[in-house]
């Protein structure tokens, strides 16, 4: 038996021998992370199912509609508001008047082909999207962080990728990661964008970034930080044969903007209206741009206490990369993280409720933390304050108080 038992374990051993160094930890990363969500979220929905007390009638709503995809709590946990509505975009068809303008399509659109193979369910499909984006965003994150922490050595430069992984999952919503919603989605196709801008693949980078900007509204304006690290790989320098450098290498970067203009061409297409968008915008939700700055102070200051916590955590999340990203060759995770997190309080009041959703965008912060966290004892305190921080936020999103989120 003992020979057996040792037997299995090398032929164990040589089949994660034989798996590629990144993807055996990030894998184990993303399995754990799910079983340990699920397990605590099924735990906590529990719980409240027993305490005293009726549901919002709108929450109780939402309620139902999770109930209708699936009777298994750890699986329809991951599904909330906007996630009904992908699910509805997934299925409209396309030979027919196209009325619904107020979401970008690549999420519910890539959805589509898989749900034949899940039995017509489009959910499914959203959330089998969701989950394997956040898989390879995972993958980018460890090489990303590996590369722009500085580690001289493999070593060294795997321990600063498995610590990328670790503090980007422990952002204080983290968790939306794995729901059926859209931020595993654009935090994997800027990760992905940047790795290949990073190692000078600007095709690559151009495609990818493309399909960035039809992801999100604000994916268009990562061209800004892209362009600065073509700028960066050529010592910031400006003269005639720099410049025509610039354009031989860096022509993809008009990809980006053009994803964008491709939603908006689809929206004039079907509706006859290229800012078919920006105007359901503002109809549904009440969103008009604006100067983002005075959007944050008028939280800050004023007598909405939910409002001001979300609003701090966008500014210490500023703070954060405004410290860590200060070296020149880092300035375009710093434009960047400004981006992701201006853009959405451009929008005005609406974004309030789901702030903390928006902020999941930047990433560099979860690099900066990585690095800070290489100083000795501060990795467990940090890991541990972080965790708690989420897990708080994790139980207040499940207890279908999910308007303090999304």
């Amino acid at each position: 038996m003992r020979a057996r038992l040792a037997g299995a374990g090398r032929r164990v051993s040589g089949l994660a021998g034989r798996i590629p160094a990144p993807w055996g930890f990030v894998v184990a990363v993303f399995v754990g992370s799910k079983v340990v969500l699920s397990l605590v979220g099924t735990l906590v929905l529990t719980a409240w199912d027993l305490a005293p007390g009726s549901l919002p009638a709108d929450e109780a709503t939402m309620r139902a509609q999770q109930d209708a995809i699936s009777g298994q709590r750890w699986f329809s946990l991951w599904f909330a508001w906007d996630s009904f509505l992908y699910d509805h975009l997934a299925r409209l068809p396309l030979d027919r008047p196209w009325t619904d303008f107020g979401f970008p399509l690549l999420y519910p659109f890539l959805a589509r082909p898989l749900a034949p193979l899940l039995g017509g369910h489009t959910a499914w499909a959203l959330l089998l999207v969701a989950n394997a984006a956040l898989l390879f965003q995972l993958y980018y994150a460890y090489r990303l962080g590996g590369r722009l922490l500085g580690a001289a050595d493999g070593d060294a430069a795997g321990a600063d990728g498995r610590r990328s992984v670790r503090y980007l999952l422990l952002l204080p919503t983290a968790f939306l990661f794995q729901a059926a919603l859209t931020e595993s989605l654009f935090v994997c196709l800027a990760l992905a964008t940047f790795w290949y801008a990073e190692q000078r693949r600007w095709l690559v980078a151009g495609i990818v970034g493309y399909f960035l900007a039809m992801s999100r509204s604000v994916g268009f304006l990562v061209v800004l930080p892209l362009a600065l690290v073509l700028l960066n790989q050529h010592g910031w320098r400006f003269d005639p044969r720099t410049l025509r450098r610039y354009l031989r290498r860096g022509w993809p970067l008009v990809l980006v903007p053009a994803g964008w203009l491709t939603f908006m061409a689809f929206c004039r297409w079907q509706g006859g209206d290229w800012f078919a968008y920006q105007h359901a915008q503002e109809k549904g939700w009440g969103i008009k741009v604006q100067n983002p700055l005075p959007v944050a102070w008028s939280a800050l200051t004023g007598d909405n206490s939910a409002d001001a916590l979300r609003v701090w955590i966008a500014v210490a999340m500023v703070a954060v990369a405004v410290a860590g990203l200060r070296r020149r060759a880092e300035w375009p995770y710093l434009v960047y993280t400004l981006v992701v997190v201006l853009v959405p309080l451009s929008m005005g009041p609406p974004v309030y409720k789901s702030l903390l959703r928006y902020l999941l965008a930047a990433f560099p912060v979860a690099l900066v933390l990585a690095r800070w966290a290489r100083r000795p004892g501060l990795d467990p305190w940090l890991t541990a304050g972080l965790a708690l921080f989420q897990g708080v936020l994790f139980a207040v999103w499940l207890t279908y108080w999910t308007h303090f989120i999304i």
